[in-house]
């Protein structure tokens, strides 16, 4: 896996996000994958469940808001992006993204590290 594939698969994210709909989830996740919403959550395991989950989570695909990326690391077949997303009514998050590619370059493993204004740090 190199940066630009990184970069496609972040793209493909967000329009996916941006889309109604789950379909294009199967662009860019295997059908086995694993998504693990925090890291104190249980993954969800295969398309199967990670469509309810992904409509769930958005007000719509119209909903305004900003993401920025920066690629921290690239090793093999894992990648880890910090995530800026500002949506326009007020919520902000901040998250890291550990991501495992397969070899046709879909996701197999989602790790998302999400942090939010107000959000107890641990202090």
């Amino acid at each position: 896996m190199e940066r630009n594939d990184v970069e496609t698969w972040i793209a493909g994210y967000e329009a996916a996000w941006r889309t109604g709909g789950t379909e294009r989830l199967t662009e860019i996740f295997t059908p086995d994958c694993s998504y693990l919403p925090s890291p104190w959550s249980e993954p969800l395991r295969g398309i199967g469940e990670l469509a309810p989950f992904w409509e769930g989570e958005r007000d719509s695909p119209d909903e305004a808001f900003a993401m920025g990326t920066e690629i921290v690391a690239v090793d093999g077949d894992t990648a880890v992006v910090r995530v800026e997303v500002n949506y326009r009514v007020g919520r902000d998050w901040r998250d890291l993204w550990v991501i495992r590619f397969a070899p046709d370059g879909r996701c197999v493993a989602f790790e998302e590290w999400p942090f939010a204004p107000g959000q107890p740090d641990g202090h």
